[in-house]
Parts: C-alpha cells; sequence; structure tokens
C-alpha cells in the first residue's frame, strides 16, 4: 500500500446542537487525487478546516505524514479553503510577494508558479482586471509558492465556466503529475469523475463510501433507446462494431458504447441503417448511480 499523507481517526464536530461530523475514519495516500464528494452542508470544508488547524475538532484525531508535530506538518501543504483574499489593485506579482512575506519563503519561486498556472504573461496586471478563472489560477499559485508535497482545494471550479472548468481540470491533473497529492472538495459528480483518483462520498457528516475511481469503469456511456421499428434496432444493435453489449426490455434498449463512440456518432451510425429512434437517454454513469443509491440509502455501500 502506498504511504500514507493524512489518516482521520474518528473525527468529529459539533456546533451547539448541530452535528457537522460524526466519526469520519478516512486515508489518504500520496500521490492520489482525493475527492471529498458530497452536497453542501455535507461535512466536507468542515473536515479540510479541521486538519489544516483553522478549525477546532470536538472529538477524534488526524495526523499528517506520520509525524507528531502538526505544526510543522502543514508547512508541506498548500490550501485554498475559502475564496482567497489579494489585494485588488496589486499586481499578480506584488500580490505574491505578499503572500511570501506572511509565508515567510523566498520570492525566487513567483516568476515560475505564475508561469505554471499560464499568468506570467499579466503578472504586472492589478489583480481587479483578472476573470474569475485567472483569480482562481492565481489562488493556486499562492498556495504552490512554498512547493508543496500536497494541495488542499475547496471547490476549485466554483462559479467557473466551462472553458475555465477544463483549463482548471488540466491544471490539477499537471499538479498532480508532478507526483504531489491533491485533496479536493467538491458536490460535482462530473469533476471527480474526471479529476479524481480516488473518493469518498459524505452525507450529514458521516462517510457513507470510499472507493476508487477506477474501480466504477466510469469510461463507457450507457444509453437509453427504443425505435418505432424495435426488431431493425434489434438487428442493427446486434450487428453494430459500435458498442459493447446491449440488453433488450420489451421495446427499450440498454446500449453500452465502446469508449471511443459518442453518443452523435452512433445515432448518426442508426439514422444511416434506417433506425428511427423515439428516445435516446443517457443513463447515469457507475458514479452517479451509486453517489444516488449512497445518498438515498443513508448508510455504508
Amino acid at each position: 500500500m502506498s504511504e500514507p499523507v493524512l489518516e482521520i481517526r474518528g473525527l468529529s464536530k459539533n456546533y451547539g446542537k448541530t452535528r457537522a461530523l460524526h466519526n469520519l475514519d478516512l486515508q489518504i495516500s500520496k500521490g492520489q487525487i482525493f475527492g471529498l464528494l458530497g452536497p453542501n452542508g455535507s461535512g466536507k470544508t468542515t473536515t479540510l478546516g479541521i486538519v489544516m488547524g483553522v478549525i477546532n475538532r470536538s472529538g477524534g484525531d488526524f495526523c499528517w505524514f506520520n509525524q507528531t508535530n502538526q505544526t510543522k506538518a502543514r508547512l508541506r501543504i498548500g490550501s485554498i479553503l475559502e475564496q482567497p483574499s489579494f489585494y485588488h489593485y496589486l499586481s499578480a506579482e506584488d500580490n505574491l510577494k505578499v503572500v511570501c512575506a506572511i509565508k515567510k519563503t523566498s520570492t525566487r519561486r513567483i516568476d515560475q508558479v505564475l508561469d505554471r498556472v499560464d499568468l506570467l504573461h499579466r503578472k504586472k496586471d492589478p489583480f481587479k482586471t483578472y476573470s474569475l478563472g485567472m483569480k482562481q489560477r492565481l489562488a493556486i499559485a499562492s498556495a504552490l509558492i512554498s512547493n508543496p508535497e500536497v494541495m488542499i482545494l475547496d471547490e476549485p471550479t466554483n462559479g467557473l465556466d466551462p472553458q475555465g472548468i477544463a483549463e482548471m481540470r488540466d491544471l490539477i491533473k499537471e499538479l498532480a503529475g508532478d507526483n504531489r497529492t491533491i485533496i479536493l472538495a467538491s458536490h460535482l459528480l462530473d469533476e471527480v469523475q474526471k479529476i479524481c483518483s480516488h473518493f469518498a462520498v459524505l452525507r450529514n457528516g458521516k462517510k457513507i463510501y470510499q472507493g476508487g475511481v477506477g474501480d466504477l469503469d466510469t469510461e463507457n456511456i450507457l444509453i437509453e433507446l427504443r425505435s418505432v421499428n424495435s426488431d431493425l434496432l434489434d438487428q442493427v444493435l446486434r450487428e453494430s462494431q459500435m458498442i459493447i453489449k446491449f440488453n433488450r426490455h420489451l421495446d427499450i434498449f440498454e446500449v453500452q458504447l465502446k469508449e471511443t463512440v459518442s453518443i452523435d456518432e452512433f445515432h448518426q451510425y442508426l439514422i444511416g441503417k434506417g433506425v428511427i429512434l423515439n428516445l435516446l437517454r443517457p443513463q447515469p454513469n457507475k458514479l452517479e448511480k451509486k453517489f444516488l443509491q449512497v445518498l438515498k440509502d443513508g448508510g455504508d455501500a
């Protein structure tokens, strides 16, 4: 088993009579991109705040890097827990100089981290002129300034447009490629599926599932089809090289496409074969099904 980066044992947090976190056990290993997945209010941000020492725990314990000195261990971590506060009239470069002064670290990596988040060409521009995506990337740069072994990101794509989400996703994968461990919190299934290697689902402060994204075989698309000519559709599916398998339930066909085949491409193929559809409905992938099922059950899956 890989070297543990973070171990959480029986972690709990109460706000008066409200229990935000209940007896959480979790282990995150070196090199993982680990997602804390759950709806708003499930305990994700509370968990990250506790392990970063900004929220006091009510019970339980946690340990970074198997070290007894957790204050020293946290120097090896870069985190973005809330919307970072930058000076609007300062440039990206000058804002990072302020960050370096606060963290008591050298300014020599400023150009390097700005280049890493594709902001080097804008380093002299005031923060107030940045788009939301650029502001998010500057926040990543501020967390990278001390070259941390672990990055903690709380809802890193929140509020971004589709292009910004894709850029942030690619950046996170690049950072993980440096043998860096990434821990991120998100309520977006698609984000966790496309970015993370492992994940845990939280609900009402409890862990209700933990596993590897790869174990769920999320690559293949599942769709439901119905045609005005069910027998023709059946015949075409049996002859098709674009699918892995299909199941027929009366006039509904459940079809699993090959990884390289898109829904639009397959639909055009059916049209070319003379198949007229009156239903084409993508089905939730296995991660989404698991997520929805464990939320419904409210217990371990």
